[in-house]
């Protein structure tokens, strides 16, 4: 038998969307929100020359500055007061999440509860400034450097152009920073995920675009263009399923008397995702693999030779760059893995509330055994992460697909609008929840 909320999800219509108006003030506040955001990745920074920027960003937008620049929805590439977009902040959490394993008094803190959530994303925000600062600030050292055909980069050179660089780009970190918390509390939730989302999404008609002019010119013949369409959507297809599937354990609860009365007794399962770690070993491979190539790009082939010789061996496409690739999120999949779920903290809250596996000892037996089951969810995760970001690899070298096809940006977008229909579903089922109160109640006054 179907439960209440799954009875009432399939009773959604537009008609009940169309009475959900706290739900229609929230995606109108969501969209208002991430429009701004799109205005601010076309303001310019103060001091820049925009078409010696491109020039250059033509040059040296292979390495990590083109994976930053996809995430910040082309404002790194215009070079706008949106450059950093809101990894500063990722990063810090990121950061914060992986001191909290490792540092008694921060994890005593996060034990805390609420209080302790504040004081965490409080040092969170201290942090993004910081990295804010300094990420800034390497980034007007280099545009001083930085001369195309055009001329320089940088009207005038110089501290004043360094400071205002900087406060620039913090004040436009933190305003996204901050644009993205008040989506999380007064629109659909996501607010930071849902701006990363927007930047990808906005150079996704670029991308098919100048795909299509290579088509017309003779580039990419037809059929690879339908190829590259059909396979695009089996990997969406794919990304859907992988991060929907779970392994769910069964805990079942002893019964207890008390009085004359059984209570207990009832059984509940424990969802564990097969990717646990979602989109970070990609990205951090990926940041630690392109350092070399950005390197040797901004040195303009003036750097030492071991260093020229590396780039090559790490270009796109090669077998030493896929492989090293692989390993890399394979590592991150299960460190990252090992730091935010914690067998032996499981097992012992499970203990403590009366709860056990079926067949399972409590205590040590049952975290052995979630160990056990854990290590295998995350070979699959690394396995199907490996995939989805090794294809546009091969496409890119192989096929000379002229976008990044798949891979982290694909699996961010689909994880996001995951978690936007999720979020919206929410709010519909409580919009039915709120209905059905007030008929009872009105029933009961009848009565």
């Amino acid at each position: 038998m179907a439960s209440a909320a799954e009875q009432l999800a399939s009773n959604m219509n537009f008609g009940v969307f169309a009475k959900a108006t706290e739900l229609k003030k929230r995606i109108w506040f969501t969209l208002a929100a991430l429009v701004v955001y799109r205005v601010g990745t076309y303001i310019p920074l103060p001091g820049i020359d925009p078409q010696a920027m491109a020039d250059v960003f033509s040059r040296n937008g292979g390495g990590i500055l083109g994976m930053f620049d996809m995430f910040a929805g082309g404002a790194l590439s215009r070079m706008t007061i949106f450059a950093l977009n809101i990894m500063p902040y990722i990063s810090a959490s990121i950061i914060m999440q992986l001191m909290t394993s490792i540092s008694p008094q921060l994890e005593a803190l996060k034990k805390e509860g609420e209080s302790g959530r504040k004081r965490i994303n409080q040092y969170t925000r201290y942090l993004t400034v910081l990295i804010t600062a300094l990420q800034a600030y390497g980034i007007a050292v280099g545009l001083e450097s930085m001369t195309s055909s055009s001329g320089a980069a940088v009207h005038d050179a110089g501290m004043f152009f360094r400071f205002t660089t900087v406060v620039t780009l913090m004040g436009g970190t933190l305003f996204l920073m901050w644009l993205g918390e008040q989506i999380t509390a007064r629109g659909v939730g996501n607010g930071i995920s849902l701006i990363i989302f927007t930047g990808i999404v906005a150079q996704l008609p670029h991308a098919l675009v100048g795909m299509l002019e290579l088509g017309r010119t003779g580039a990419l013949s037809p059929a690879v263009i339908l190829g590259i369409l059909v396979l695009a959507v089996g990997v969406i297809a794919f990304i859907v399923f992988m991060e929907r599937a779970q392994r769910r354990i069964l805990i079942q609860y002893p019964k207890r008397q008390q009085g004359n009365k059984m209570y207990g007794g009832e059984s509940s399962h424990m969802p564990l995702k097969i990717n646990t770690p979602g989109v970070i070993p990609p990205i951090f491979a990926s940041s630690i693999l392109l350092l070399p190539m950005t390197a040797a790009q901004f040195s303009a082939g003036q750097g030492p030779e071991w260093l020229t010789t590396i780039t090559t061996l790490l270009g796109h496409g090669q077998p030493l760059y896929m492989a090293l690739y692989a390993a890399l999120i394979a590592f991150f999949a299960f460190f990252y893995t090992a730091v935010v779920f914690n067998p032996e903290d499981t097992a012992e809250n499970l203990k403590k509330y009366g709860g056990f596996i079926p067949g399972i000892r409590p205590g040590r037996n049952t975290s052995e055994y979630l160990d056990y089951v854990l290590t295998r969810l995350t070979a699959v995760g690394a396995i199907y992460l490996i995939f989805i970001s090794i294809l546009p690899e091969f496409l890119i070298s192989k096929v000379g697909v002229p976008f990044y096809f798949g891979g982290t940006s694909l699996l961010i977008v689909v994880t996001v609008t995951m978690d936007t229909v999720a979020q919206i579903q929410s709010h519909l089922l409580a919009h039915q929840y709120e209905g059905l109160i007030k008929k009872s109640k009105l029933r009961g006054k009848r009565g």
